[in-house]
């Protein structure tokens, strides 16, 4: 992973007068970058950590979007939800984000309201389902509050700091990026590589198959394991390796289903998936609870209650993602080794 060098420190503070120092939590990387918002490269470097806040031994998941491509504001979809994708997970005393979707907002009210002083967020990609939720992110407009944001290599850009500042410039957004005062770090990611990011807590990484490209997440701590696998699509007849490697005996696999099996015949190269397919995956690797996620705009509450229930008749590890559920993962429920095959 690489520091991309773009730092954005609270535009009151002059350089020269005050260090504006960039937290960096990622054991393996021992250098950063200091200096004033909107200005690009450069700088001052010097080695510097944070350390762990909270209660260490804490693994919990909280699902704050679980909607995928667009939005749904219906009556039809509060029981599943309808903000696009946004997970908090907090672990090992830090705050970790999976996705900047339009759940980001209501997150950074709820880290505001409780004080959450640092976080980290790691985007899947950066299509605008998984970062539209970033301009509204009430956190990264204070000046106490530090944030990193990893993202894999982008093709015709730098980092995904190149990203949000052109979605947030004129014509498309009507307040900059460098209005954010918060001091924000962005880090290019290399797919494959390991974030040792506290004692104990791993995350790993993986390629996805989706068009641009995305990235898989498995994270590691007290023994167990969670994976976040969105966006990606399956090749049919084929159990994508990549995928197996990352999720091999995790202990809760979030997978792209977006689609039903019949929908994604008219759908192929898309880059989403079935719950099918993500049954198959969950059970050659032998993960424990399969959880489907991404759920599709036109799939309103009716209609993802029967495709839970089909996933879960499938597999008995199985249910879908609603907002605002939590996952203890220290204190999962056992799921029997025969209740995970198919019934």
């Amino acid at each position: 992973m690489t520091f991309c060098g773009i730092i954005l420190c609270p535009p009151s503070h002059e350089i020269g007068i005050r260090d504006l120092i960039f937290l960096e939590p990622f054991q393996r990387v021992s250098e950063c970058i200091r200096h004033k918002a909107g200005v690009i490269g450069g700088g001052m470097r010097q080695q510097c950590s944070i350390q762990p806040q909270g209660a260490d031994m804490e693994f919990t998941v909280k699902f704050w979007g679980v909607r995928g491509t667009f939005p749904c504001a219906y009556a039809s979809h509060l029981t599943y939800g309808g903000n696009t994708s946004c997970l908090e997970v907090s672990v090992g005393g830090r705050t970790l984000i999976l996705d900047a979707g339009t759940g980001l907002r209501a997150l950074g009210k709820r880290l505001m309201r409780d004080r959450i002083k640092q976080a980290t967020l790691l985007l899947s990609h950066a299509h605008w389902d998984h970062i539209n939720g970033f301009p509204f992110f009430e956190a990264g407009y204070c000046p106490d509050f530090q944030m990193e944001v990893v993202a894999r290599d982008l093709t015709g850009c730098e980092c995904i700091g190149d990203v949000f500042t052109s979605c947030m410039e004129k014509p498309l957004f009507p307040v900059p990026l460098k209005t954010m005062r918060a001091e924000l770090g962005f880090h290019n990611l290399h797919v494959g590589d390991q974030l040792d990011m506290a004692p104990g807590l791993v995350v790993k990484t993986g390629e996805l198959n989706h068009p641009g490209g995305a990235v898989g997440y498995r994270i590691e701590y007290g023994g167990k394991a969670f994976c976040y696998i969105t966006d990606t699509e399956h090749v049919p007849g084929q159990l994508d390796q990549n995928i197996l490697k990352l999720i091999e005996g995790a202990d809760v696999v979030v997978y792209d289903a977006t689609y039903t099996e019949a929908e994604y015949a008219t759908r192929q190269g898309w880059g989403h998936s079935t719950w099918n397919e993500g049954v198959k995956l969950v059970r050659e690797a032998d993960a424990k609870r399969l959880c489907l996620f991404h759920h599709d705009p036109d799939h309103d509450d009716q209609m993802m209650a029967a495709i839970e229930r089909d996933a879960r008749n499938g597999f008995a590890g199985a249910f879908a993602a609603r907002e605002g559920v939590v996952l203890d993962m220290l204190n999962l429920p056992q799921v029997a080794m025969s209740e995970r095959a198919y019934a």
